[in-house]
């Protein structure tokens, strides 16, 4: 792991967020990592707190700097459902595989998916990006519902 509490500390300025030694956890855990990272606040609570096994961090905190973090462009949010929103490190546009039976996202680089067409926009708006969430489920889950 590479000390990069400088860098994380400006993050958090930048999220109008004060550098607390928790929020530095919450960074590192989030951005100290070579892949992107999708997540629910509920899982990283999971994760982050079973990793730091000496001090918890608190969901409401957890939930507030995944929000800062969002707003200052530092994370992208995924809905998936009414219920149901993802985080991802990745902030750069790309497409999404969601898998239904894990519950887990994965990126698809935008260069993958080509639309041929797309809606006019209402009036007095233009489309400003398009991102492609591509839902799967497991081979006999499909079975199940032709039978």
């Amino acid at each position: 792991m590479k000390d990069n509490t400088k860098i994380y500390i400006e993050k958090l300025r930048s999220s109008n967020l004060r550098p607390t030694k928790q929020r530095i956890q919450i960074c590192q855990f989030l951005f100290d990592r070579d892949k992107t990272f999708h997540f629910t606040v509920e899982d990283l609570n999971k994760k982050i707190n079973l990793k730091n096994n000496s001090e918890k961090i608190s969901l409401a905190t957890l939930y507030n700097t995944v929000h800062a973090f969002k707003k200052a462009g530092h994370l992208k949010e995924i809905l998936i459902n009414n219920h149901k929103s993802y985080f991802d490190t990745n902030t750069k546009p790309h497409h999404h595989f969601f898998s239904e039976n894990e519950n887990e996202l994965t990126d698809i680089p935008l260069e993958s998916v080509h639309l041929d067409k797309s809606p006019e926009a209402p009036k007095g708006k233009q489309i400003s990006q398009v991102e492609v969430i591509i839902r799967l489920e497991n081979d006999n889950q499909i079975q199940k519902k032709i039978n």
